[in-house]
């Protein structure tokens, strides 16, 4: 049963800044580019990195997203030794509880990573856009022999405020980690990637838990921790595309980048697959009258109006006189005849009616910060003829939903 390296996705979190697209469902779990999800990216980057065994970390709504995964199969793996695992919170006899963390979250599973008995861990999120190899990332563990390695990429100065800062020596060894500082030393970003010496971190992480006045976080409190500690902590550049899809404005971006060539987005790499649950339809039609450019479209749609610019999901019908640009379709959704769909997201199963109008483009607003992406939840419904103004959610009851 032994294993050299596990692989632990935090696939639990709300979501909450999806708002209306994670209503019912998990973050991992939304659709994107077409014919993945979210969390197809980990899973594949871990079957082509060679880590065939994988806990992912379910809590909220997790319905969708365990009937997603389930054996593992188009991510190869479906194994007997290792494979893909669902791991939700359980009780004990001491108790039952939620994850209260990142770090808590491994801590409630270590009974599970023992039973591997691995001499690494890689510590993963399950909300991340990118193409990762983690054998390169585990070497460079190994090399540094460092208790942690943090994955890290150079990000504009600008923006340096919004993310854990590593500050590093000539050897890329890190010296200290600062949150989100107002003037940082240094542009490397954490991108919330770990690889751990597994019985180091288990040290930490019962230590951790036994601390009443932790957040049991990884970046708040084992990192520093370790640090403190003096451990040896290694810093991992990588150099990619990689996009924390955890807003609504980044997931459009990261679905539109699919489309640019220059945005080092390329799913048609071969030599990189990502892997994913297909289901079961015909081949994408293309009415006479269809006009489709610089899309993807996923199978099973039915395209009799015109599509520019955008990503639909599959199993998406675009009646005739219908106009789609810019904008993300996912399974399901109907846009009626006649109907115009502008910079938007339109969430499973909604349907536009005929003639109604959802988003706008930018430059039909007069104050830049009073525009943004029209959202659709899943499952709702625009009448014929309405209007979805530019930056407004709906979800299901109709409801506008404030951001």
């Amino acid at each position: 049963m032994k294993k050299e390296c596990v692989a632990m996705l935090l696939a639990g979190g709300q979501g909450s800044r999806l708002y209306v697209l994670t209503g019912d469902m998990a973050k991992p779990a939304v659709p994107f580019g077409g014919k993945f999800r979210i969390i197809d990216f980990p899973l594949s980057n871990c079957t082509n990195s060679g880590i065939d065994t994988v806990g992912v970390l379910t809590q909220y709504r997790p319905l969708e997203l365990n009937a997603y995964i389930g054996s593992g199969q188009p991510w190869e793996l479906d194994r007997m030794q290792g494979g893909v695992h669902i791991l939700p919170p359980y009780q004990s006899a001491t108790g039952a509880s939620w994850y209260k963390g990142t770090a808590n979250a491994i801590y409630q599973n270590i009974g599970f990573v023992d039973l591997y008995d691995p001499d690494y861990v890689a510590v993963l999120s399950g909300d991340h856009i990118y193409k990762m190899d983690y054998s390169r990332m585990l070497q460079r563990h190994k090399e540094a022999d460092a208790a942690c390695t943090i994955s890290v990429m150079e990000v504009p100065w600008s923006d340096t405020s919004r993310f854990g800062i590593m500050n590093v020596d000539d050897a890329d060894m890190v010296l200290e980690f600062e949150e989100k500082p107002k003037n940082a030393k240094s542009n490397l970003a954490s991108m919330g990637i770990y690889i751990f010496t597994w019985q180091k971190l288990r040290e930490y992480l019962i230590a951790d838990e036994a601390d009443p006045n932790s957040a049991n976080d990884f970046g708040k409190n084992v990192i520093p921790a370790m640090l403190r500690a003096g451990e040896r902590m290694a810093a991992y550049r990588f150099e990619g595309y990689w996009k924390d899809v955890g807003t609504l404005d980044s997931l459009w971006d990261a679905n539109m980048d699919m489309l640019s060539p220059g945005s080092g987005l390329n799913l048609l790499d071969k030599s990189w697959p990502i892997y994913g649950r297909s289901p079961s339809c015909p081949p994408a039609f293309l009415g006479p009258q269809s006009d489709v450019g610089n899309s993807a479209v996923a199978k099973g749609c039915s395209i009799e109006g015109e599509v520019k610019n955008s990503v639909l999901s599959v199993n998406v019908t675009v009646a005739p006189g219908a106009k789609v640009s810019y904008s993300v379709v996912m399974p399901g959704a109907v846009i009626g005849e006649g109907a115009q769909v502008q910079y938007a997201i339109i969430g499973e199963n909604a349907v536009v009616g005929k003639n109604a109008s959802v988003g706008a483009p930018p430059d039909t607003a007069s104050d830049p910060d009073q525009w943004g992406i029209a959202v659709l939840g899943p499952g709702t419904h625009v009448a014929p003829e309405e209007t979805v103004p530019a930056k407004t959610m709906l979800d299901k009851t109709h409801q506008g939903v404030k951001a």
